[in-house]
């Protein structure tokens, strides 16, 4: 199989996290990095022995020999990289969320399509042995009638720099352009809607908050404006519901994993939690009239499943996904469709608190403007 050559745009944490995960598979080879840091572009590249280094990423799309681009920047950042890149005729897999709006991330994706180039968005609950098993199930017909499905994600005090980690880019609307439902509830809302097979969106009702105390010095030099806490409620087409709650930070001792729940029975999935980390996934059903309680060894499944299904490997990330798709081994999963209607669920959450009512489709499309960072 051939080598797929990737250029990595952005040395930040996620950029080096990008760059390990690479490290890994063995059809991938970045052949390029570019931040406008020069300094910080050298010392990731010879950190991973790259030779070639930029500082704008418009030359280092001149090069015929990168098959593809991996945009590791802030969420305002996104689009207009993005967009250029599958211009220049290359791939893209890009860093979640989508982008900054509904509006860009439908921009990205029309474009991708314009071009004929593949667009894959970092979603990596879906490839997590908890989701491929709760898939089976699903597939299998073992929950019946999914008619509601329930998204969390946890964390104690946990927001990025004010709380002491990471960068205070992620605290602005400017830069990120939502806090921890563009953060993280991003990976949680995505696994449910994968597991749903995507429903189309009716309607949302929803309200963010900032409410606890911070450090004042890192407020004030963060412009903290962005939400630590959202929660929502989803309407799709067909009758199912969604509720979600997304804690950057939160005075509560952790939340139950995500939920589905079926005419026949219903899953739990593990808890993704700051504090701690349940293992796992609960299959709930009934059988000879008795309530049943179950867990998967997610571990023997994954075991098995290795040696029997075809190139199974390509989805034992996201990265790993995104290389065997490149080569033809299998077909990208929809991980830019999922990602754009995660984005309308989060910027639907926006404009509800906005309006203060619940929010139609219609009115979030209409509402979604370009927060592209001009570059």
């Amino acid at each position: 199989m051939s080598k797929i050559r990737i250029g990595i745009v952005g040395v930040g944490l996620i950029g080096i996290t990008h760059l390990k995960n690479y490290a890994q598979i063995e059809h991938a080879e970045v052949v390029a990095v570019c931040d406008i840091n020069e300094q910080a572009a050298r010392h990731v590249a010879d950190q991973f022995q790259i030779k070639d280094v930029y500082t704008d990423f418009r030359e280092m799309l001149k090069r015929a020999d990168i098959d593809a681009i991996d945009v590791c920047l802030h969420n305002n950042f996104h689009a207009p990289v993005t967009i250029e890149a599958l211009e220049a005729g290359k791939h893209v897999y890009c860093e979640k969320p989508i982008a900054g709006t509904y509006y860009d991330g439908n921009t990205m994706l029309e474009t991708a399509k314009a071009c004929n180039k593949m667009l894959q968005i970092q979603l990596n609950t879906l490839y997590k042995k908890e989701t491929k098993a709760a898939k089976a199930l699903i597939e299998e017909g073992s929950l019946g009638k999914l008619y509601h499905a329930r998204s969390t994600g946890f964390r104690r005090r946990g927001r990025p720099f004010v709380d002491g980690y990471g960068t205070k880019f992620f605290n602005r609307k400017e830069t990120a352009a939502g806090g921890a439902l563009l953060d993280m509830g991003v990976y949680h809302i995505a696994q449910m809607l994968y597991l749903l097979d995507l429903p189309k969106v009716k309607s949302v009702s929803g309200k963010v908050y900032q409410e606890m105390d911070m450090d004042e010095a890192r407020r004030i030099e963060s412009e903290f404006d962005v939400e630590e806490l959202g929660v929502g409620f989803i309407r799709f087409e067909g009758g199912a519901t969604l509720d979600l709650i997304e804690a950057w930070s939160i005075h509560m001792g952790g939340f139950e994993g995500s939920s589905m729940m079926g005419s026949k029975g219903g899953i739990r999935l593990p808890s993704y939690s700051s504090i701690s980390q349940t293992s796992g996934l609960s299959f709930h059903t009934t059988m000879a009239d008795m309530d049943m309680d179950s867990n998967v060894n997610l571990d023997d499944m994954e075991l098995r499943w290795g040696r029997l299904k075809a190139n199974y490997d390509a989805y034992s990330s996201s990265q790993h996904h995104w290389i065997a798709a490149l080569q033809g081994r299998v077909p990208l999963l929809p991980t830019a469709e999922i990602a754009l209607q995660t984005m309308l669920i989060s910027e639907g959450v926006y404009l509800s608190d906005r309006l203060g009512r619940e929010v139609t489709e219609e009115e979030i499309i209409a509402y979604s403007e370009s927060t592209n960072v001009k570059l």
